[in-house]
């Protein structure tokens, strides 16, 4: 649960409470987008990229990406067709150089991969964003959180907040 004045803190609540050390705030993001959510995404990974993180994406992804200005580095989802000594996505999540995992398979190929990839990320504690409104959602947290941070109030406070906000809506309207 995540309660705050502002949405992406709230979200960022949440998700520090869903992962130990919370959403990070710089480092490297993995992006695999489906064909229907490229689109819907190019903003946040856009976001991302002008919030510091290293984009890190599928060959797919990282093409679209680069039509819209996003530089990228491509890293492949598995080993088949991968030069020797290459590091696939998952062995670069459990090196621990992915940060944040952006994973929207649709299909068969792709949700087998993107289980891989996800059950990696889950093993390591990386964040693992599947939808395009998870996404949204993650980056206005990440940007809250890199200009503000967020403080912590017991839920006497915010009850206390509330009916402060109350009182005062009711003296207006009574006014």
């Amino acid at each position: 649960m995540g309660i705050d004045d502002s949405f992406g803190i709230a979200f960022a609540k949440s998700q520090s409470g869903a992962y130990a050390g919370g959403l990070p705030l710089k480092g490297n993001v993995f992006v695999s987008a489906a064909n229907r959510d490229k689109d819907k995404m190019l903003d946040s990974i856009k976001k991302l990229a002008d919030l510091g993180f290293k984009i890190f994406a599928t060959s797919g992804t990282a093409d679209f990406i680069a039509k819209h200005g996003i530089d990228s580095h491509i890293l492949r989802k598995h080993h088949l067709g991968s030069v020797v000594g290459e590091v696939t996505t998952v062995e670069a999540i459990m090196n621990g150089d992915i940060d944040l995992v952006v994973n929207t398979p649709y299909g068969v190929g792709p949700r087998v991969d993107g289980y891989e990839i996800r059950n990696a990320a889950t093993s390591r504690g990386v964040p693992s964003i599947t939808t395009t409104q998870g996404l949204k959602a993650t980056v206005a947290a990440i940007e809250a959180l890199q200009k503000n941070g967020f403080k912590v109030k017991s839920l006497q406070e915010w009850a206390k907040q509330i009916d402060l906000a109350r009182e005062k809506q009711l003296k207006k309207v009574n006014d």
